[in-house]
């Protein structure tokens, strides 16, 4: 059977959610706030702040920027998080990655107060998600990417999901997240065995190796969901290069019922989570 393939349009989805989230600090008794730590010139970090800036002036929250220079002390950058920390204005911290290779990144993201982790990451709320526990903060790709399948499929009991990827910044509250919903969850990664036929037996396949096109059409289950959330640029003759997912999706088109695509699929979904969850953490401060 031959499918219709919808693009699953994360563009409009994330512009749907940051309108209602414009809505939500409208009625909001103070304006949340979001503080973003940035170290060293690391030219897309510095493109990922600006455009997160940007978002939230757009909904009302109020935006607080630490630039820090590349050789900034381990030191340095836990005093900028214990002062958001301190300060009853910031509601959501964000440290920028990747930072300096001289930086312990893990013990910094692990100094930011749970309450303001709105990256997800913490300890805290790492095993607040595992536990069922709605009163931590999910990281935002993955939340962004099962807001996308259920504008597809709302009920998602008892579906097959594959997620390939483990990290903790993606795979692992992917799964969780999944399990949630009570679907039965695959986890697979680089050294999966038979890896092609697992993913075909999925329902719902999500990507997120950073490997370009490496999901095939022959290894997708006619009719699954895919969820694309690797972004990888193509090297190219003229020093440009396209863009293109994990997912080879060409050959997707006609097999899956629904797809997102690379550009403009969970990339848009992942600022507007950011916002979702400050919001989330202002009306729990």
């Amino acid at each position: 059977m031959k499918y219709e393939t919808a693009i699953i349009d994360g563009k409009t989805v994330a512009a749907d959610l940051r309108n209602s989230l414009k809505e939500e600090v409208e009625k909001l008794p103070a304006q949340p706030g979001l503080a973003v730590i940035l170290v060293g010139d690391d030219p897309a970090s510095h493109v990922y702040v600006g455009n997160k800036v940007k978002a939230c002036e757009a909904v009302g929250i109020k935006s607080f920027e630490s630039r820090l220079p590349a050789q900034a002390t381990q030191a340095e950058v836990a005093a900028e998080i214990a002062a958001f920390n301190d300060n009853p204005q910031v509601h959501g911290i964000l440290l920028q990655l990747p930072v300096p290779d001289h930086l312990d990144s893990d013990a910094l993201v692990q100094s930011i107060a749970p309450s303001k982790d709105v990256d997800g990451l913490s300890f805290i709320n790492q095993g607040k998600l595992i536990a069922g526990d709605k009163t931590g903060l999910v990281p935002c790709t993955p939340q962004g990417s099962l807001r996308l399948i259920k504008t597809v499929k709302e009920d998602l009991s008892g579906l097959h999901a594959v997620v390939i990827g483990r990290s903790l910044l993606f795979g692992k509250p992917m799964a969780q997240l999944l399990l949630s919903e009570n679907c039965t969850v695959t986890q697979a990664h680089s050294k999966t065995k038979n890896l092609p036929e697992i993913c075909k037996q999925a329902d719902i396949l999500v990507a997120a190796v950073g490997r370009p096109l490496m999901v095939k059409g022959e290894w997708i289950k006619p009719g699954a969901i895919v969820i694309d959330v690797g972004i990888n640029r193509l090297e190219s003759t003229n020093g440009g290069g396209k863009l293109v997912g994990d997912v080879d999706f060409e050959a997707a088109q006609g097999i899956a019922s629904a797809i997102t695509p690379v550009p403009g699929g969970v990339g848009p979904m992942t600022i507007a989570c950011l916002l979702a969850n400050t919001i989330a953490a202002s009306q729990a401060a």
